[in-house]
C-alpha cells in the first residue's frame, strides 16, 4: 500500500472530456472524474459553475460552450473554494463576465486560506493545473455573496443558488433549476470518484445530501464523474457519496474512540473501503487526506486545520512514508 510520491503525481493520463445537455438549458463538461464545469444557457446570458483549474483549460470549455450559443457568460458561480475550481474564473471575465458569486462562507474561506489552498492543490495535483502559468496573480475573488440562498433570473429561467448544508466545504454551493429539476451540486456529490474531504464536515455531510434528495432532482451534474441523467442514477450518486462519507467517519471514530494512532486507523480504514471504493477515481489520492480530516473532526477539532504544501508532505510521511 505505501508508496513515496503522492497517488496524484502517478495520474498523468489526459482524460476524455464529454459536454452533453441535460435539459433545454443544463449542460455538463464532464472528463472522466476529473473536476466537472457546469452550464446553463438562460434567455439572455450564460452562467458557468465552477470555472476549471487555469483559464486555459477555461478555454476549452467557453470553445465548446461556443458551438451551441453565442450568449455572453455573465456569471460565473463558485460551488466552493478550492483552487482547481475557481482559479481560471478570468477567462469567462474576458467572455463579457459580470459577477463571480460565491456564499459568504466560500468568501471567508478564500481570506483565511485561499494562498495557502491554491499551493496546496498545484502540488498535490499538477496535472490538473495544465499552463499554471496562465492563472493570473493572486486568488479569484466573488465579486458577489450571499447567505443561504440567492436567485438569478437569466431571462425568465429561474436559476436558485442554495447554501443546503455543509459537507465538502462550509460554504458548499449547489445550483438548482426548478423549472427543469437539474441540480449542479459541485463537490457535495461525486459519481463513481472518491469524494475528497479534507476540509469536510462528516458529521453534517449526510443531512445535506438528503436535503438535495428533498428538491427531488431529476438530473444532476456533480463534481467529478459523469452527469447524471435519470433520477435512478441521481439517486445512485447521492447514495455512493453517503455511504462512503458515513462508512469512513465511522471507521475513523471508531479507532480514535479506542485511542489508536492516526496511522493505524488510516491503514485499518483504508482496507475496510478499498474493496468497495478502491475502484473509484483518486481513491489512493484522497484517502489521507480523507481519514486524517475524519480524525482530527471526531477527535478535537472542529473546523478543518489549514492545508499548507508542508503540511501534505508531513501527512503523506506519516501515513504513506
Amino acid at each position: 500500500m505505501s508508496t513515496k510520491t503522492f497517488a496524484s503525481h502517478a495520474d498523468l493520463e489526459e482524460k476524455q472530456v464529454s459536454f452533453v445537455q441535460l435539459s433545454e438549458h443544463a449542460w455538463a463538461y464532464t472528463a472522466e472524474g476529473d473536476p466537472n464545469t457546469g452550464i446553463i444557457i438562460g434567455d439572455d446570458a450564460v452562467m458557468v459553475i465552477d470555472t476549471q483549474a487555469t483559464p486555459v483549460m477555461a478555454q476549452d470549455v467557453i470553445r465548446r460552450i461556443r458551438t451551441v450559443t453565442d450568449k455572453p457568460i455573465k456569471y460565473v458561480l463558485m460551488s466552493h473554494y478550492h483552487a482547481v475550481r475557481v482559479l481560471g474564473a478570468s477567462a469567462y471575465m474576458a467572455e463579457g463576465g459580470e459577477q463571480i458569486i460565491a456564499s459568504q462562507d466560500t468568501y471567508d474561506l478564500i481570506v483565511q486560506r485561499g494562498e495557502q489552498d491554491k499551493a496546496s492543490e498545484i502540488g498535490r495535483f499538477p496535472r490538473l493545473f495544465q499552463n499554471v502559468e496562465s492563472v493570473p496573480p493572486g486568488l479569484t475573488w466573488p465579486t458577489m455573496t450571499f447567505t443561504g440562498k440567492m436567485t438569478v433570473w437569466l431571462g425568465k429561467l429561474e436559476v436558485q443558488l442554495l447554501q443546503l448544508g455543509r459537507g465538502h466545504t462550509k460554504g458548499d454551493t449547489v445550483a438548482w433549476l426548478p423549472q427543469e429539476k437539474v441540480l449542479f451540486s459541485g463537490d457535495l456529490v461525486e459519481f463513481d470518484a472518491t469524494p475528497y474531504a479534507g476540509d469536510a464536515y462528516f458529521q453534517d455531510w449526510p443531512q445535506t445530501l438528503r436535503n438535495i434528495a428533498a428538491l427531488q432532482p431529476e438530473k444532476l451534474v456533480p463534481g467529478r464523474g459523469a452527469a447524471l441523467a435519470t433520477p435512478e442514477q441521481v439517486q445512485a450518486g447521492l447514495q455512493g457519496t453517503e455511504a462512503f462519507v458515513t462508512e469512513l467517519f465511522a471507521s475513523v471514530k471508531a479507532g480514535a474512540a479506542a485511542g489508536k494512532p492516526l496511522r493505524d486507523v488510516y491503514e485499518e480504514t483504508f482496507k475496510a473501503l478499498q474493496p468497495k471504493y478502491g475502484h473509484w477515481v483518486i481513491f489512493n489520492h484522497c484517502m489521507p487526506f480523507d481519514v486524517t480530516r475524519a480524525y482530527d473532526e471526531a477527535t478535537q477539532y472542529p473546523d478543518p486545520r489549514i492545508w499548507t504544501a508542508e503540511r501534505d508532505i508531513e501527512m503523506w510521511k506519516a501515513l504513506e512514508g
